[in-house]
């Protein structure tokens, strides 16, 4: 009776033990099981040290020997601790399988490195150097003091990578370089005088100046970035694990982020929550394109660059689109023995390719599936592989960018491609986006800075540390404004593919002294456009969607030089011509393309008063006017068109 009832249970257990060994097996290895945790504090040429981790492969020896990958981050590298490992290492799982040395360092001044923190670190284009060993570029001798020395985030990158070919055993002598956003700006920073051992460098939704990207476009102060003034204003009192800077952080008390922001009033009043906060500080004391700002711009630096640099960006960025393109167009224009050069863009937003969501969407729009795979396996990982490990023929095109309105892949041996054309459309004073001859007859509107358009449909966006869906949210809400100028073409009855560069020349007037100018393209669907089965919000419809597929603003002080401001005269038409980033999208057949003025955009850009005052960031209430602007109908867009 015993052996009766027992049987079962011991088979039950024996095959449970066999599904354990079975499980176990089919689980893969984690960070722990494949790499060796070391940390150390690598000793810079000014005496500052900065904190590093280094993931090694456990299987290294000197025959088997595995070239670097590093990143260099603002952001903190925790876990901190020996035992202490991330889930996932380098800059993909694939990359991961393949096995690299990766490396992980806080820059000067942050987490557990030593220094003073500064933003956007000004490049030294002639620094003195550490003693011959380490020795970059032009760099002179050493004559000096370490205190006295001169120092950048490329000369910090390459006393790191002289440190770790001497102290970490079993590397091939062949170092690479990857970051997003701020360490996408590391990661160009280091590019020039680079070390003789960086072969490959991606910098991903790379910041490149700030006037023109994340706080500012064209000027225009990005207000819904004013959350995160904590993150990049406050000292590290010494090295830690701990965030620093928690007790600056605005407690806003709402979701509603638009009305809290119209509710701050000008933006001086920032002040009550931000006096001792140093960038803050810096923002408001230079509205300009002065020495201050222009100094922290990475792109004219961009010379004498030889090894590989592949530059990725997302389409649908709302934080750094400008830097992939102009880094990659700088570096295209001034170094022309590079290994390599080449540009990606997908349709994602800030950094979406990093980690697989499956079904790939942004805001309302979905393109396709894991895509982000498809851009980590054959696209990175190749990349890194054939500059690292190969003979650097990666067979990569110069350009691999996503058609957004197709939603397929395309390569190019340029970027714009050799075969764009111009178009030009007009803004006709009937509402008409037509190729026809330009007019003089106007269309107007009256701008109130007390009433400003959205950028959004969604409140709680605003009261977040960065915006995201606006990119290619739907534009209805801002078109049946009687504030925003609104001009279409006929329906297409063929393919519409803009591939390449945008211009807005506008033709104003306003019966201010000041004023912004704010352009959006936008891709027109059909009433008979079906939803796709993974619509987010269930309350949208694709039917009729406006999608907004590129936008700029041009604050209209600076039409004629960023660091000169200029009023305008009331009523007087005046010339007012920008670029608009990149694009490939096509407006498919039964479509209609579409552009929008306006001039508020709020909070995503800042109130102009409308009234010229030196500094905007120092305006009162009453500066803040209401008045009439005119758009003429010899203004026009300039697309750049794939045949």
């Amino acid at each position: 009776m015993t052996t009766l009832v027992n049987t079962p249970l011991r088979l039950l257990s024996l095959l449970g033990c066999w599904l354990a060994v079975l499980v176990s097996y089919a689980q893969p290895a984690t960070t722990k099981d494949l790499y060796q945790k070391y940390e150390y504090q690598i000793p810079m040429r000014d005496g500052v040290k900065l904190f590093t981790i280094v993931y090694v492969p456990r299987d290294a020896s000197a025959t088997n020997t595995y070239p670097m990958v590093m990143q260099r981050t603002c952001y903190s590298v925790a876990p901190y601790g020996p035992d202490a490992y991330r889930p996932l290492i380098s800059p993909s799982a694939t990359m991961m399988r393949e096995k690299y040395i990766v490396v992980y360092q806080d820059v000067r001044g942050r987490w557990m490195s030593e220094g003073t923190w500064t933003n956007m670190t000004p490049n030294v284009p002639d620094p003195v150097a550490a003693p011959a060993s380490t020795k970059r570029g032009k760099a002179k001798a050493k004559t000096t003091s370490p205190a006295s020395l001169s120092v950048d985030e490329s000369s910090d990158t390459y006393d790191t990578i002289e440190w770790l070919l001497k102290n970490v055993p079993n590397n091939n002598g062949r170092v690479g370089m990857w970051g997003i956003s701020y360490p996408g700006f590391y990661t160009a920073a280091a590019l020039p005088d680079a070390h003789p051992a960086l072969k490959a460098s991606s910098p991903q939704a790379p910041v490149s100046d700030f006037f023109f990207d994340d706080f500012h476009h064209n000027g225009a102060f990005i207000q819904a970035y004013l959350f995160t003034f904590p993150v990049f204003g406050v000292q590290h009192p010494a090295p830690t694990t701990k965030s620093w800077y928690d007790d600056q952080m605005i407690k806003t008390g709402t979701r509603d982020g638009y009305q809290w922001q119209l509710d701050l009033g000008p933006l001086k009043n920032a002040n009550r929550y931000y006096k001792d906060n140093f960038y803050w500080q810096e923002t408001m004391a230079h509205p300009n394109y002065d020495a201050f700002w222009q100094q922290r711009s990475i792109l004219p630096h961009l010379k004498g660059v030889k090894h590989a640099v592949m530059t990725v960006g997302g389409w649908f960025d709302a934080e750094d689109l400008y830097g992939p393109l102009n880094i990659y167009k700088t570096l295209e224009r001034n170094n022309p023995t590079m290994a390599a050069n080449t540009l990606v863009m997908g349709p994602f937003g800030h950094g979406r390719w990093s980690a697989e969501t499956g079904h790939t969407l942004h805001s309302n729009i979905y393109f396709g599936d894991s895509i982000a795979t498809f851009y980590q396996r054959n696209i990175e990982a190749k990349f890194f592989r054939a500059h690292l490990k190969g003979d650097g023929k990666s067979d990569l095109p110069e350009a691999y960018l996503f058609d957004t309105g197709r939603k397929e892949w395309k390569t190019f041996d340029k970027w714009p491609a050799a075969n764009a054309e111009t178009q030009t459309f007009y803004l006709a004073a009937n509402g008409n986006l037509t190729k026809q001859g330009a007019t003089l007859a106007a269309s107007e509107f009256v701008s109130d800075p007390n009433k400003p358009v959205p950028y959004t449909e969604d409140n709680t966006t605003t009261a977040s540390f960065t915006p995201f869906n606006y990119m290619s949210e739907d534009q209805r809400f801002a078109g049946r404004r009687p504030d925003v100028l609104t001009f279409q073409t006929d329906v297409l009855t063929e393919d519409l593919t803009l591939g390449g560069e945008i211009t807005a020349k506008l033709n104003v007037s306003t019966t201010g002294t000041d004023a912004d100018w704010v352009v959006k393209l936008i891709d027109v669907y059909p009433g008979d456009e079906p939803n796709h089965p993974y619509m987010p919000n269930k309350n949208v419809i694709l039917s009729g969607y406006q999608q907004m597929v590129r936008s700029e603003v041009m604050r209209g002080r600076f039409r004629n030089s960023f660091s000169t401001p200029e009023a305008f005269k009331p009523n007087e038409p005046t010339n007012a011509t920008f670029r608009l980033q990149d694009v490939l999208h096509t407006v498919k057949k039964g479509h209609r393309l579409m552009i929008q003025v306006q001039s508020t955009w709020f909070p995503l850009i800042d109130r102009n008063p409308q009234t010229f005052v030196p500094n905007i960031f120092l305006a009162n209430p009453a500066d803040f006017q209401k008045q009439t602007h005119r758009v003429y109908g010899n203004s026009a867009i300039e697309v750049q068109v794939l045949k």
